[in-house]
């Protein structure tokens, strides 16, 4: 049998005001509708905090600063298994323009079970209410 596929994603831990910021998958992606921090790949020979500031940048239209990472979590989903790291960030400009997300909000972390995430996420979501 041969091993899954391992993609590596990197996601943003973004607070402000005690709100953390996530966005919904669009209606054709893989999970659709489903919430997340903002996140994406990592491409070949791509640093993470690169690709994180180029994610961000291209879902919706904002610069950030990266950080410490925050947390890793390894998830296997049927067919594949994710390699999430996310980061804590800082917002460098503050108009959100969504260009590849459906929706986007600023969530207090007693809200956050109001909003369906994928599998992985909903790990890191459990870590931060937790204190990690």
């Amino acid at each position: 049998m041969e091993p899954k596929k391992t993609i590596r994603v990197v996601a943003a831990e973004i607070e402000r005001e005690g709100r953390f910021l996530i966005t919904q998958r669009r209606p054709t992606a893989v999970l659709p509708l489903l919430w997340e921090f903002p996140s994406g790949r990592v491409e070949t020979e791509e640093r993470d905090e690169d690709a994180l500031v180029r994610e961000i940048r291209e879902e919706m239209d904002i610069e950030v600063r990266v950080g410490k990472l925050s947390m890793f979590i390894a998830h296997e989903y049927d067919d594949y298994r994710v390699d999430l790291c996310v980061y804590r960030c800082e917002l460098v400009s503050d108009a959100i323009r969504p260009r590849r997300v459906h929706d986007w909000r600023w969530v207090a972390p007693e809200d956050m079970d109001k909003y369906e995430f994928p599998p992985a996420d909903a790990q890191t979501v459990a870590r931060l209410l937790a204190g990690k």
